[in-house]
């Protein structure tokens, strides 16, 4: 039988304390995001290995661990034994709230879409309630596609949270960073692509992969590591790899490649443990906790509504190709950031807004 082991006392806190740590990684998640965004209209838009080239893929290289980020302190957060949750709870409280602000952002997004395009029309309704309805959503809403999946797995993945020892856990997350990490990142090269048959039935596609970083996010929450230069070595790497290895693919292949940007890769998967055992190990003291504390509660919600107003800028000629793309891309973002909490500060307090779609 598995022993109960010992969670780290730094993820006891008494209500209705935060996680400091959480915090930290929910910010830099989430601005990571936004750089994300706004670096893609360059790295798109401008011709590989030009200097606005470079500058976009730099900033999207260095923040491509935002959604791993999430799905780590979602982690933290939810498979924390201390916490209570129950399937009834799962099923009457978090899957509907999900579900809710999903399907009525998509709804949201596809009027504000047919706005933009001036084809508001009752048949380019009807279309946009059929595409709602069969989850086309807007691309930015999978990882709430993603989180549906990760909220089944819950009542599993919370049963080897509390039970299994560290050596187990090891284990399993070894197993899936040779399955779910390494192998989609080395399986398009040779002598790779000749494995046919049950090699390649081993493939753990995104849905595992990102329940997997959701149990190396506890992981690193209940175990921290004494030091931090290795995570600051770790983050180096990954972003060495993310970034070398998109501008050699793309090279190759006279357009941008994103296989080394995708967050199953070996470097978005360092960067992200890395930036994540950094931000448990920093220190943050309680001014800075403060706003910390405002934009982790305000991430939900930013991340939600940021691709309106990028679309905004965009219509009005502001993007990443607006000016030199090492300032642009950064300061857009921040601007998106600000937007996205206001948002936030507003809809927070309508009665039943915050705890249903925000």
């Amino acid at each position: 039988m598995m022993r109960v082991k010992e969670v780290d006392p730094s993820l006891r806190r008494a209500a209705p304390g935060r996680d400091r740590a959480v915090d930290l990684v929910k910010t830099a998640a989430i601005f990571g995001v936004l750089l994300i965004h706004v670096s893609a209209g360059g790295l798109g838009g401008a011709e590989v290995g030009s200097g606005t080239w470079f500058a976009c893929l730099f900033w999207g290289s260095v923040s491509r661990a935002a959604v791993p980020l999430f799905l780590m302190a979602s982690g933290a957060l939810l498979l924390r034994p201390d916490r209570e949750l129950t399937l009834r709870k799962l099923y009457t409280k978090n899957f509907p709230r999900l579900l809710a602000a999903l399907l009525f952002w998509a709804v949201c997004y596809k009027v504000f879409n047919l706005l933009l395009w001036g084809a508001l029309t009752p048949a380019g309704l009807v279309q946009a309630i059929k595409e709602v309805g069969l989850f086309r959503h807007e691309e930015h809403l999978y990882y709430l596609h993603i989180m549906l999946l990760v909220y089944a797995f819950l009542p599993i993945t919370r049963l080897v949270a509390a039970h299994a020892t560290v050596r187990q856990m090891g284990y399993l997350l070894g197993l899936w960073f040779l399955l779910g990490i390494l192998y989609p990142t080395v399986k398009i090269y040779w002598p790779f692509t000749l494995l046919v048959g049950i090699p390649t039935q081993w493939l753990m596609n995104m849905t595992y992969a990102s329940i997997g970083y959701t149990l190396l996010g506890y992981f690193l929450s209940a175990h921290p590591t004494g030091r931090r230069w290795p995570w600051g070595a770790a983050a180096l790497a990954g972003f060495a790899v993310t970034f070398t290895g998109t501008w050699l693919a793309s090279r190759s292949a006279g357009a941008l490649s994103g296989h080394f940007l995708e967050g199953m890769s070996v470097g978005v998967c360092l960067l992200a443990a890395g930036l994540y055992g950094l931000c448990v190990k920093v220190p943050v003291g309680d001014g800075a906790e403060r706003v910390l504390s405002f934009v982790s509660r305000a991430s939900f919600c930013v991340f939600l509504v940021h691709i309106f107003f990028l679309k905004l800028f965009a219509h009005f000629g502001l993007t990443a190709l607006a000016g030199p793309a090492v300032v642009t891309v950064p300061v857009l973002s921040a601007l998106l950031l600000v937007c996205g909490c206001g948002v936030y500060a507003v809809l927070s307090r309508i009665p039943g807004v915050r705890r249903w779609l925000v």
